[in-house]
């Protein structure tokens, strides 16, 4: 596998090197953007790590212009920060298929604390399915917050949408547990601009990702919604029209108090590799809510998190969907849940917002 380095730092280049070469892989690099895409052409690299910050041509304009000349997995670098975060999503909706953020900075002396997971990132970008790349900018003011959606008829099944029907009416009191990591940014945005204002439950996301990002990637995603979006950074009373994002450094779990559902941030569990964790969420959700009461959600990433919640969920009679290999851009977690059984509906990205929509709108027809 061949990896262009892309990074104005010298330092930051020999020890991406490093880390790269000593797993095997074929390592060549550039200074800045315009070389970058030099090599694109002259060397073909299966898989490029940028930089976002580069004089001569940044790492935003190289990687537009990268996707329009040779689309090529690119796994962005990114720095701990603000700045940084706000930076990595807009690559992630120009096509960038992952990123991984420097432990120390811009110029990162701690890269052992990172080298296992650079490693593994890499070599799933390179068989990642490239998303296509989107004009992404959020509109200058948020969407309506009590714009209808329209759902699909009671009776009709949108393209691409499962007519399984719900076995009675909606619970009073229920969620929706989305779980995503690779890609999943973009894909979030692929779902949740498609829900209504009203929608009767609350959504909870635990998306993989380290802290400083997830209140950027919520504020982002509020831009783009009806509903509201907020980060988990407090105990947070859940209600229908809001969608809470886990807190990146923590796991988000829900709990009840006072008769009323709360999701919380708590201490990573060291039990799981992954965080936010999909399970752990899920797990605290089944101990206060019925089956019935939940649908979960998987969608693209590497790994098995969610994968044995979800399927405890749908075996004691929760619906779950996960994203079909058609549109997860590593079909990593969604598959896992294919194969243990646990997939009511198998679905591409852009029909899920319409499933639960369906699913929704049948059961305020039945209630």
């Amino acid at each position: 596998m061949k990896v262009l380095v892309v990074d104005d730092s010298a330092l930051m280049r020999r020890l991406l090197g490093t880390v790269l070469s000593e797993a095997g892989l074929q390592v060549r690099f550039s200074r800045h953007g315009r070389e970058a895409l030099e090599m694109l052409t002259s060397w073909q690299p299966d898989v490029v790590t940028m930089d976002v910050n580069m004089p001569e041509m940044d790492g935003l304009t190289a990687l537009a212009m990268l996707m329009q000349a040779r689309p090529t997995p690119v796994v962005m670098v990114s720095s701990l920060t603000e700045r940084g975060a706000q930076a990595t999503l807009e690559a992630l909706a120009l096509g960038a298929v992952d990123f991984i953020a420097k432990p120390g900075g811009t110029i990162s002396l701690n890269i052992d604390q990172i080298a296992q997971t650079l490693v593994e990132k890499v070599r799933a970008a390179a068989r990642a399915r490239i998303p296509a790349p989107r004009v992404s900018a959020p509109p200058a003011a948020a969407p309506s917050r009590v714009r209808a959606h329209p759902s699909p008829t009671p009776h009709a099944t949108a393209p691409g949408v499962s007519d399984e029907r719900p076995a009675g009416p909606r619970p009073a009191e229920g969620v929706v547990v989305i779980g995503v990591s690779t890609g999943g940014p973009r894909t979030l945005e692929d779902i949740l601009p498609q829900l209504p204002a009203d929608f009767p439950w609350p959504v909870l996301v635990a998306q993989h990702m380290p802290v400083n990002f997830t209140d950027a990637f919520a504020r982002r995603m509020d831009a783009l919604c009806a509903l509201r979006v907020r980060e988990c950074s407090a105990a947070m009373p859940l209600e229908p029209g809001l969608v809470v994002v886990g807190k990146g450094g923590t796991d988000m779990v829900v709990q009840r108090r006072l008769g009323r559902l709360v999701a919380e941030a708590r201490t990573e569990s060291p039990a799981h590799p992954w965080h936010p964790s999909v399970d752990v969420l899920m797990d605290s959700v089944l101990r206060v809510l019925s089956p019935p009461s939940v649908v979960g959600v998987l969608l693209t990433g590497m790994g098995d998190d969610g994968a044995a919640s979800l399927t405890r969920l749908r075996q004691q009679g929760g619906r779950t969907i996960a994203e079909s290999r058609d549109t997860a851009v590593v079909f990593g977690m969604p598959q896992e849940l294919v194969k243990r059984g646990g997939a009511g509906v198998v679905l591409p990205c852009h029909a899920i917002a319409r499933q639960l929509c369906g699913w929704l709108h049948t059961e305020r027809a039945s209630a």
